[in-house]
């Protein structure tokens, strides 16, 4: 069940890119990403609250809380750097050199979580960094 919510959100990914790439036209790259991150907000708030889980808030420990806003921090730098890089650049291009964050994350994981590393991991995550940098030249 987890890769038709991988599937979704690849698919969603990939229609954020088209829409900000439309909606960055002629706006500073920092104002659009705060607009775009005041919707995310919203919609994040709204599906917590009517799926029950705001709950469950009180239950959230010093270490949870830590690393929550360190990945909101890496998010929203990651945003900052995406829509200046789509101001710039063609979504054709900036897209799937932003999705490099896909084999570095195989990377961290190993690194930092001990995921094991199996052959057809490191193929794939070889062929992104690959097919990065021919995008890039």
């Amino acid at each position: 069940m987890w890769w038709i919510y991988a599937l979704l959100s690849a698919f969603f990914a990939a229609l954020t890119a088209i829409f900000a790439k439309v909606g960055v036209k002629g706006v500073d790259s920092d104002l659009a990403t705060a607009v775009r991150t005041v919707v995310i907000l919203i919609i994040a708030w709204a599906i917590a609250f009517f799926r029950g889980g705001t709950a469950t808030l009180g239950s959230l420990t010093k270490h949870n809380l830590l690393f929550l806003c360190l990945s909101g921090l890496a998010t929203g730098l990651s945003w900052v750097f995406y829509f200046k890089a789509l101001q710039l650049g063609k979504v054709s291009q900036v897209a799937p050199v932003d999705k490099l964050s896909v084999a570095l994350a195989i990377v961290l994981s190993v690194l930092f979580l001990g995921e094991a590393l199996t052959w057809k991991t490191a193929l794939g995550a070889g062929l992104i960094i690959s097919g990065t940098v021919v995008l890039i030249l």
